[in-house]
């Protein structure tokens, strides 16, 4: 514990930044577990598909989602995600929506656009289409 102290007082800048990424890393964790729309794995994903009629939202780029994308899945363009125009999707506001990527990371702002749209059920497949594909899951070109 001295060796400890010692050090933070050796090492102020040091010492704050790596309180300041714990402080991050607490506040991100909280945040996940605490917001409406929650990341779900390959299998959840398809479990909702098959026996709550979900439905798959993929928001790639054209080209990527014609090169290969989940069987069924409606495509969102970006620029109607970023204008948060779902009137393509509003016949499906009462199913479990389900967001996809490429890597799982643009989803987040979509899925939490979704639900503050009222699309209550909304949800991001954890790792995007990569995930997908990796898990040997069928693709539909």
């Amino acid at each position: 514990m001295e060796q400890l102290i010692a050090f933070t007082s050796n090492h102020p800048l040091l010492s704050g930044a790596w309180g300041g990424i714990v402080l991050l890393l607490i506040y991100t964790t909280i945040k996940i577990q605490l917001s409406p729309v929650k990341k779900i794995s390959t299998q959840e994903l398809t479990f909702l598909m098959n026996k709550e009629e979900g439905i798959v939202v993929d928001i790639r780029g054209e080209k990527e989602f014609k090169a290969g994308h989940i069987l069924d899945a409606q495509h969102l363009s970006s620029e109607k995600a970023n204008k948060n125009d779902f009137a393509s999707l509003e016949k499906y506001k009462d199913k479990p929506i389900i967001v996809v990527c490429a890597a799982g990371l643009t989803a987040v702002k979509v899925a939490n656009s979704l639900y503050k749209a009222g699309f209550t059920k909304t949800s991001l497949l954890k790792g995007g289409m990569n995930s997908w594909v990796s898990g040997g899951l069928p693709v539909s070109k």
